[in-house]
């Protein structure tokens, strides 16, 4: 399971932006956001710049 923080995230919607980023990404799978720990857990073996593009291409910034 790898783990990434994210900080901008204010509501559900925003949960649901970033689970739907996540889930287009080819080789990841099992997404979960937790909005209150400001984090998404996921499986998959992709480069980590990606999922930091893909979240950020949805308006919030990941914290490394």
């Amino acid at each position: 399971m790898n783990t990434i923080r994210i900080k901008g995230m204010s509501c559900q919607h925003c949960v649901a932006s970033v689970t739907k980023a996540l889930e287009g990404l080819p080789g990841v799978s099992d997404v979960k956001v937790d909005l209150e720990k400001g984090k998404a857990t996921y499986q998959g073996d992709i480069n980590h710049g990606l999922v930091k593009e893909a979240i950020e291409k949805t308006g919030f910034d990941v914290v490394d």
